[in-house]
């Protein structure tokens, strides 16, 4: 498990091991002691390198797990920006762990077929474990999907009412135009400017803290999320025209319509087809862009995930690389695709048990107020994945 330090601290901490004294040969010693010093000293800076710790990746989505008991001084992983922003909007931040609860099952959800899942550890600060240490694609759709998730509650929470600092969208006023005619802005339609707005503050913050490579590409995907509700294209593709027709008898001689955010579903879609042509790159000399990764690798444009790292091979239990294995998987005996007992227990075989299971069945309405169904029992094969020979596990972990 990850240690569960802040980010600032974990960030300090190789500074203050930096300065810790180290020997240094006195001028007057001879030729044989200066060499046995400078051979110390080098030995020290390796062994410091060696064990100075990863980049802990402790991260605000663990306020997912924390309900409605957000404290912001117990949260763990906040940088000092994210944490006045808690203190000082704390209604908002039930709204972020909401959309955390949220984006987390979109990402389950659009994994459930492959060998990586989304898997998330219980009662562990960085909610996803040493997996996300890699700059792979898997994070790369991890930071996107999460700062869309951010947008898309913040959104929803200003047209509900539920925030104080933001209601409806002020810039759809008047009349406009659309295929089916004329129609004046009116309703309440969804406040999606503030949701990017708080979004962008809240969830950069850390990595513009930070400024390494990593941070670079975190950056870069947390905008992709977010461009998903702002690009003047996603805008058609995930805010919905909603219309009210007014006139006599239904007609609809005049028409009031508003704009409403779609299901997060059309979100999770979009953003796992750009997971499926992420471009791997490579940060330039400066550290302030991309390059390709390959010469003939295509660049990376605003709207595509980034990602540095190959994935590790999730078939297998691998601790130093966060892969949980595929040994117990359910998979399916008649499918090609990634969910099939192929690919999904990658060659190793899997195990058949019958189940019987019982459900719902022949339900019938019964005034007034009762529905009556029967138990219906279903015999089925389930299929789940072998686990590794043991040779094989070992060399792994």
């Amino acid at each position: 498990m990850l240690r569960p330090s802040g980010a600032e601290e974990a960030a300090q901490l190789p500074l203050r091991r930096a300065r810790a004294p180290v020997p240094v040969p006195s001028p007057a010693a001879p030729d044989g002691s200066r060499a046995s010093a400078r051979l110390g000293l080098a030995c020290l800076l390796l062994l410091l390198l060696l064990t100075l710790p990863a980049r802990v990746d402790t991260s605000w989505w663990y306020i997912g797990a924390l309900g409605a008991r957000v404290i912001c001084d117990n949260i763990p992983g906040l940088v000092s920006r994210q944490r006045q922003l808690c203190q000082r909007y704390p209604d908002i931040m039930r709204s972020v762990g909401e959309g955390a609860r949220e984006w987390i099952r979109e990402c389950q959800h659009q994994f459930r077929h492959h060998r990586w899942n989304c898997t998330t550890l219980d009662r562990d600060h960085t909610v996803f474990g040493r997996v996300m240490l890699r700059s792979s694609r898997e994070a790369a759709f991890v930071y996107a999907i999460s700062s869309a998730g951010v947008v898309h509650a913040i959104t929803r929470a200003c047209s509900q009412g539920e925030l104080s600092v933001c209601s409806c969208d002020p810039y759809t006023r008047g009349r406009h135009h659309d295929q089916r005619g004329d129609f004046d802005w009116g309703g309440c339609s969804d406040n999606i400017h503030y949701g990017v707005r708080f979004a962008k503050a809240f969830v950069d913050a850390k990595e513009k803290r930070l400024k390494d490579a990593r941070a670079l590409m975190n950056l870069h995907n947390n905008r992709c999320g977010r461009t998903v509700s702002t690009h003047v294209c996603a805008v058609r593709r995930f805010l919905k025209l909603e219309c009210k027709c007014h006139g006599v008898s239904g007609s609809c001689t005049l028409r009031t319509c508003w704009r409403a955010l779609s299901d997060f579903r059309r979100t999770g879609d979009y953003l796992r087809r750009r997971y499926d042509g992420a471009v791997q790159v490579m940060a330039t000399q400066d550290g302030a862009n991309f390059t390709a990764a390959r010469q003939g690798y295509r660049r990376a444009t605003r709207t595509d995930l980034v990602y540095f790292d190959n994935s590790p091979d999730y078939c297998v239990l691998d601790k130093a690389a966060g892969s949980l294995g595929t040994a117990g998987r359910v998979c399916s005996k008649t499918s090609k695709g990634t969910d099939g007992c192929e690919i999904m227990c990658c060659g190793r075989g899997y195990d058949t048990t019958r189940v019987t299971r019982v459900t719902q069945c022949e339900c019938k309405f019964h005034w007034c107020c009762a529905v009556r169904c029967k138990e219906c029992r279903n015999t089925v094969d389930v299929h789940t994945c072998k686990a590794p020979k043991k040779a094989e596990w070992l060399d792994q972990t």
